[in-house]
């Protein structure tokens, strides 16, 4: 990270370093100067997953931690428990040079003896869990909590419940906690919650899509079917390095069927759809996680959610398209958004197979107002040039 503002710890910046980060994001860029600030600042914050946001309240965590005093200092909420594991995992990555540093999980499950109070500094968990750890329960004492995030507030509100733990919460805090608070998206409900729970805040609002679109490269293939698609997809597999891929299609059929054809050209496969049970595609997208998978053919069930940092190209075999047919430019943002993750640089190609196709490539491009260039993939060289 580039020295625009001042990490105060040298172990910390240690881990920042070992995590590959070396430029900020655009939300790490607005973000950090005001969360980093003497004396601290609460912010309101626009941000898709995978933009970095992660990192950025968790350096921001981090540095107000005094590691040799034995409580939580600071708590983090999480619309679910899958999105507790993430954060937590970054905490660990992160804060790997501070062994003294401890991470509870306030989680369903998590069992503790009555009457214990926690010594772990940091504390991330769902609405109702550290609730209880904080009132009925006293684990915690959140008089003593110097920085309150929550995360994913959009997502938050929609479940029942939590939006009114989470500001009970919040009121327990003393007065000069530090508030941070991301959302995906701001509607109207989302902006009321945000500033309850944020006295006082700084507000980064994004122009939609330009945090998502900045380190992706688009491009486009011109095919004439499914077969002629499945050819240049070979081709961009034999050309570049990919970790691994993500391929949407329009219907449960086509994955099948591209899923089938990877398997037979001797590809690792995962396949997901919306007719699985939700703990199959648990496993399944765990595994393409752990790279057991190198490829991942879906349909929209997934655009959302997943995030599998070694992602380095996504492919739209077809379009996202609402049900009558015109361009879905939020799914289109979502699914090209699994690549490019924590500022590394990612790649997007959607394949076109028709006028009715293309006319929704050039939409969509005028929506986000990006070029998506043409790509021919029997052109090698080409290939080659848009992987470096």
């Amino acid at each position: 990270m580039s020295g625009t503002f001042l990490i105060r710890k040298p172990q910390l910046l240690q881990g920042v370093y070992a995590m590959g980060f070396n430029r900020p994001s655009k939300i790490q860029e607005n973000a950090l100067p005001m969360m980093l600030a003497e004396p601290p600042q609460n912010l309101i914050a626009q941000s898709q997953s995978g933009t970095g946001k992660t990192a950025a309240f968790v350096l921001a965590m981090l540095s107000r931690v005094e590691p040799a005093e034995r409580y939580p200092q600071c708590l983090c909420l999480s619309p679910t428990y899958e999105l507790a594991l993430q954060t937590g995992k970054v905490i660990e990555q992160m804060g790997k040079y501070h062994p003294e540093l401890k991470l509870a999980y306030a989680v369903r499950g998590n069992k503790l003896e009555r009457g214990q109070k926690i010594s772990e500094q940091i504390v991330i968990g769902t609405p109702g869990t550290v609730l209880d750890w904080c009132s009925k329960l006293r684990f915690i004492d959140p008089k003593k909590i110097k920085v309150f995030v929550l995360d994913e507030a959009d997502v938050m509100i929609a479940t029942q419940g939590h939006q009114d733990q989470s500001i009970r919460i919040q009121r327990m805090l003393p007065r000069n906690c530090q508030m941070l608070l991301f959302s995906a998206t701001f509607e109207e409900s989302v902006w009321k919650f945000a500033q309850r729970v944020v006295p006082e805040p700084n507000i980064i609002k994004l122009k939609r899509g330009e945090e998502t679109l900045d380190t992706i490269k688009q491009y486009y293939v011109v095919c004439n079917n499914k077969e002629e698609k499945f050819q240049a997809l070979s081709n961009l597999y034999g050309a570049i390095t990919i970790a691994q891929a993500m391929i949407f299609c329009h219907t449960r059929k086509t994955a099948s069927w591209l899923a089938a054809e990877l398997s037979k050209e001797g590809h690792q496969v995962a396949l997901l759809s919306g007719e699985m049970m939700v703990e199959q595609r648990a496993a399944v997208i765990e595994r393409f996680r752990e790279g057991k998978e190198k490829v991942l053919v879906t349909t929209n069930v997934c655009a959302r959610g997943i995030d599998v940092e070694q992602v380095s190209i996504v492919i739209n075999f077809d379009l996202p398209v609402d049900k009558d047919g015109n361009p879905d430019n939020e799914t289109y943002l979502h699914r090209i958004g699994r690549t490019g993750r924590f500022g590394k640089r990612g790649l997007a190609v959607n394949m076109v197979d028709s006028k009715h196709s293309m006319n929704i490539l050039n939409r969509i491009q005028e929506h986000f107002d990006k070029k998506i260039e043409r790509l021919d993939t029997d052109d090698l060289d080409e290939i080659e040039k848009i992987a470096n």
